[in-house]
């Protein structure tokens, strides 16, 4: 069993590492406890906003985050509330749990991320927070710190609370990982390595740790979104945008609360940063309403074409004179081929990873999308064959008007989307 055990988290580790990837640490030196988290993610929407209690009892609070939930808010990927306790999370892979379906369900995760800080002053009290919610709907690991150095992780089955001096988290579930040496994550073992001889609570050791632990991928520069360090003790924030640890800006929570609830757009913050103009400038189908339109039209080109070339092949195999249907064949693999993009392209509608991550991009769990990434070279091996076919079936007038016309719109559609492939870097399988 613990072989098993072994090889199930390394497989897991492995195959989680195309999932967004973050990293967390947590440091206490003589009554000082600093928080780290290194956001690795490509949203456009970074932001630290403040918000004051609303009720009697609620701590004010501040947040840093960049995804949009389903309310259009931000959702908070790191906190810190007046009261001197803060929290990081990182996303872990899907994997078997165990459910608490008698307990309260979570039915909005910002609203119950943001009420544990508005709520609670130390460890123990979110711990008895958390408890009574069925969190096992979470995937992600988080870690609590308050001022006693204390903290607690909470996994979506699991809680653990631990008093080391430091502590470093990444993408995956103390409680389920055998071996720690298993995980070979270059930024997790870079953490760890860092705090071996030396652990301190200066800013100056702090940004290095973290520098130590960003990301920065090869493909557009993505990789660290943001990094946060909260001096729990001061209650100072100290923000690092998109891995350029030169230019730092902090926030005074209690400061900042004095303003009244309010927030602030982190990428003006900060000097222009040539990468991530870069990840401004790339687009796919979730940041260009060109690119959306283009893909709907695509879906509805596609779903109208599988039918009707599957039943006109049919239809046509044999004219009334019992003579074969010239290029007849070919709507069979029309039809099929426009279920197969059809697929795609709901899949890079829906799983923005794929841009960002090296081709072919492989799912963090062995699924169809780990086969799909190959249909960018399906397209390109096809497309000249087509164009020839689609030229003689105009100049030899064997099919209807309509049929050669909707054969030319779709060949149109895969020139586009061969260039759409190649400027996404779908292509690109040696690099």
């Amino acid at each position: 069993m613990t072989i098993l055990k072994s090889l199930t988290t390394f497989l897991l580790l492995l195959l989680a590492d195309q999932a967004n990837s973050c990293s967390l640490y947590k440091i206490t030196v003589n009554g000082k406890t600093m928080l780290g988290s290194n956001y690795d993610a490509y949203y456009l929407n970074t932001r630290i906003w403040f918000e004051n209690g609303t009720k009697p009892g609620d701590y004010g609070v501040v947040f840093t985050g960049g995804r949009l939930d389903e309310e259009n808010k931000i959702a908070p990927q790191s906190g810190m509330n007046e009261f001197g306790l803060a929290f990081t999370q990182a996303a872990v892979p899907e994997q078997e749990l165990t459910t608490f379906s008698n307990k309260k369900q979570i039915t909005n995760r910002t609203t119950y991320l943001s009420d544990i800080l508005h709520k609670c002053k130390n460890i123990e009290e979110v711990q008895a927070y958390i408890n009574q919610y069925n969190h096992s709907t979470v995937s992600a690991v988080f870690l609590y710190t308050d001022k006693s150095g204390k903290y607690l992780i909470v996994e979506p089955d699991t809680m653990i609370i631990g008093n080391d001096p430091n502590y470093v988290l990444s993408n995956f579930c103390p409680s389920k990982t055998a071996d720690l040496n298993l995980v070979k994550w270059a930024r997790y073992r870079n953490g760890v390595a860092f705090l071996k001889n030396k652990i301190d609570t200066t800013i100056e050791f702090c940004t290095a740790l973290s520098d130590t632990m960003h990301v920065c991928r090869k493909k557009i520069g993505d990789g660290t979104l943001l990094t946060s360090i909260w001096d729990i003790n001061a209650g100072i924030t100290y923000l690092y945008f998109y891995h350029d640890y030169k230019h730092l800006i902090q926030f005074n929570l209690k400061d900042e609360l004095a303003k009244g609830d309010h927030a602030l757009e982190i990428p003006t913050l900060f000097p222009p940063n040539a990468e991530y103009e870069k990840l401004i400038n790339f687009k796919i189908p979730q940041n260009s309403s060109a690119i959306q339109l283009f893909f709907m039209f695509c879906a509805g080109l596609f779903l109208f074409s599988s039918l009707f070339f599957l039943i006109t092949f049919f239809r046509n195999r044999k004219s009334k004179a019992g003579i074969k249907t010239p290029f007849n064949k070919i709507k069979l693999l029309l039809s099929l081929l426009s279920v197969i993009l059809l697929y795609y392209v709901f899949v890079l509608a829906t799983n923005d990873g794929i841009f960002y991550f090296p081709a072919p991009y492989k799912d963090y769990k062995p699924s169809l999308l780990n086969i799909a990434a190959y249909i960018p070279f399906l397209m390109l091996l096809l497309i000249i064959p087509l164009l020839r076919i689609n030229l003689k079936v105009f100049k030899e007038n064997v099919w209807r008007n309509f049929s050669k016309w909707l054969f030319a719109v779709n060949n149109l559609s895969y020139l586009v989307l061969i260039i759409l492939f190649a400027y996404w870097g779908l292509f690109n399988v040696f690099n």
